[in-house]
């Protein structure tokens, strides 16, 4: 990285004497990014003891690790003149630069968490996962992302995981890893409560994408979507989506996991939509989709209870304008109530009907019965009984009266066909 046009001290102790407009802060940013980076190190050691601001020196920085890293960019890379002019290194060589340049980097980031964009950070650490750097400097960097949390945005905390050891696409641990200590810092009061709002929102669209990777084991998705505080959620449609695409990937799941991972979804705070189509997932388990129903009926209940108009109002205006109020949403409450009654009659009759589908199809199981074992009956005594209806020729069957037909011996003929004498057929004729 050594160059013949550097920076020189004298630029940069001009920029700190006073305040620089945004022509020489540019101009002195492109002549700082050409020079190697122990004369950066010195160059912006000057800046800091002259009392610059911090986030200019954060811009520096940033515009200088974007120059030689594209990675730490949120632009497409454009190809150098200075590449060219280079030799070819191996692989190893640069990979091992990349590392020293980006630990260097973190080294000489300013005290103040507030003086690097987030996005920057982000970037920053996913390329020290990828090149390994210490670990010492990589928590740094968490710990200045944790801080920001609330400023990132979906695309730069999808950081892969680029463990061998673990076999998913995202790396779920990092995630974890931020949001808790994001939510720590906003439960002691260092930052402001309206981020962690921001943060419950990113973390739902994260579980989502992350749900659909089906090596993501159940724990680590229930760790991330229980980092966030249940408060910080107003509504809990982007975890019921990320719960829902979950089970749809991971269709071995047993049944108690399945209600264990449900409970992390709070009915009370699932939109209409979400109820709907809550009430009709196949996936979810029985016990779920009967609280998201009587969730919606309680819901109900207390907004048409919180819509009734006050009785006995102090005064008379109070009471005009309660009605005025109230009678377009009356409408709107009676249509409710007639709609819940029939939803309940027609439940009624379909329970009705139901109990006497039951009630016949048991009569039918006793009707089968014992036409069977009337069958068998019937059958064991074929070769003793000419009819099933006539007595028994050998002393008559029981619960028959032989002496009103007469008794007669049944006579075989042929092909094992019974045989009656011609008086016994005369007499039945």
């Amino acid at each position: 990285m050594n160059h013949n046009h550097q920076a020189t001290p004298d630029s940069a102790m001009s920029l700190a004497d006073g305040p620089p407009s945004q022509l020489v802060t540019k101009y002195w940013l492109d002549e700082a990014s050409i020079s190697d980076i122990d004369h950066f190190i010195k160059t912006l050691s000057g800046i800091k003891a002259k009392g610059v601001q911090p986030d200019l020196i954060g811009s520096i920085i940033t515009h200088y690790a974007c120059k030689w890293i594209p990675e730490l960019s949120d632009q497409p890379a454009s190809p150098t003149h200075t590449d060219d002019q280079l030799p070819p290194e191996s692989a190893t060589a640069s990979w091992l630069k990349k590392r020293f340049f980006i630990e260097t980097i973190v080294s000489v980031l300013p005290p103040e968490k507030d003086a690097v964009p987030c996005g920057f950070l982000l970037r920053l650490l996913k390329t020290a996962n990828m090149v390994g750097a210490g670990s010492n400097y990589r928590d740094e960097v968490e710990k200045r992302v944790a801080w920001r949390l609330d400023q990132a945005t979906m695309k730069e905390v999808m950081i892969p995981c680029f463990s061998h050891v673990k076999g998913t696409l995202l790396d779920v641990e990092l995630m974890v890893r931020l949001v808790k200590r994001f939510v720590e810092i906003n439960l002691e009061g260092l930052r402001s409560g309206a981020g962690l709002f921001k943060v419950a929102k990113l973390v739902d669209a994260y579980l989502a994408e992350a749900a659909v990777d089906s090596e993501l084991a159940l724990p680590e998705f229930m760790e991330l979507a229980g980092a966030v505080p249940a408060q910080a959620r107003s509504t809990d449609d982007g975890l019921y989506r990320a719960i829902d695409t979950y089970l749809k990937t991971h269709v071995h799941l047993t049944k108690q996991e399945r209600k264990i991972l449900c409970k992390l979804i709070d009915n009370q705070k699932l939109s209409i939509e979400a109820s709907l189509h809550a009430a009709q997932n196949e996936r979810l388990p029985v016990r779920s989709v009967i609280q998201v129903l009587f969730s919606e009926q309680a819901k109900l209940h207390s907004h048409i209870n919180w819509s009734r108009p006050i009785s006995n109002p102090k005064s008379p205006n109070l009471g005009l304008d309660l009605t005025a109020r109230c009678n377009s949403s009356r409408d709107i409450i009676t249509l409710q109530q007639m709609e819940i009654k029939q939803l309940k009659e027609h439940v009624n009759k379909l329970d009705r009907q139901c109990h006497l589908m039951q009630s016949q199809i048991d009569k039918l199981l006793e009707k089968k019965k014992g036409f069977f074992s009337w069958r068998k009956f019937a059958t064991s005594t074929t070769l003793g009984v000419v009819s099933v209806e006539v007595a028994d020729g050998r002393g008559g069957g029981k619960g028959y009266d032989s002496g009103s037909i007469g008794k007669q011996t049944p006579v075989k003929g042929k092909q094992g066909r019974s045989k009656t004498p011609k008086p016994w057929r005369q007499s039945t004729s």
